[in-house]
């Protein structure tokens, strides 16, 4: 789900959000990528229609405005396409310029993992944007590796493999995106301290999924005091 919010009161910081976004897609990637989001940045802060939700602006404009040729900017075009970033909303024919759309999922996908560098704050918006609560919502790849499939530790009672097991089978989506990022530090005396990657992630699964990792904890190890997520 993107959100919708382009226009109206609260459009502002949203705009300024996705250029954020954007713009930590450009400094985490390439040298090349790096100038291909530069030069979209500019586009889109100059040339943008949020009322219509269109980048509608032809070759040469571009060309003059990136201060290349106009097959550089074929080629950056491609580029952005490719990428997702951008998604083509109208082919340009003789007479018509082409009109392309920001793809809000894909900004979010790909900047996702440096949130956090930016700072809490812009992290929890961009969360609220982009909730990870269905699969018809934005899949976050975080690139973790699913759990063995078969695999006997899966099932077997009061083990970590099993809580992950539990939390996979009741929605993988999030399990994919968060739980399986998780690790277990210890269980002992009815408390439990969890390991998570960054505090980003912590922070999410303490205010958004906190309820089913507890239950599922509880489910394999007994009753839990004290529940820490720690990074």
């Amino acid at each position: 789900m993107e959100p919708k919010r382009l226009t109206g009161p609260e459009a502002g910081a949203l705009k300024y959000d996705i250029l954020t976004a954007l713009t930590l897609i450009g400094l985490n990637g390439t040298t090349t990528q790096q100038m291909t989001v530069l030069r979209l940045t500019a586009l889109v802060t100059a040339r943008y229609n949020w009322r219509a939700n269109e980048l509608s602006v032809g070759q040469r404009d571009m060309a003059r405005m990136w201060a290349v040729n106009e097959r550089t900017v074929k080629r950056e075009i491609k580029r952005l396409l490719d990428s997702k970033i951008l998604t083509c909303k109208r082919q340009g024919v003789r007479g018509r310029v082409g009109a392309y759309v920001l793809n809000l999922a894909a900004i979010a996908k790909l900047s996702a993992d440096q949130w956090e560098t930016i700072g809490p704050d812009f992290a929890e918006r961009m969360a609220g944007y982009f909730p990870q609560r269905s699969e018809n919502v934005v899949k976050v790849d975080f690139t973790a590796a699913s759990l063995p499939s078969g695999d006997p530790e899966e099932t077997r009672s009061g083990t970590w493999r099993a809580v992950q097991h539990a939390l996979r089978k009741k929605d993988e989506a999030i399990h994919n995106n968060w739980y399986s990022r998780l690790s277990l530090k210890l269980c002992k005396d009815r408390k439990a301290e969890i390991l998570a990657p960054s505090r980003f992630v912590a922070n999410y699964i303490q205010t958004h999924l906190f309820d089913e990792l507890h239950h599922a904890l509880e489910q394999e190890f007994g009753i839990l005091d004290e529940i820490r997520i720690t990074v």
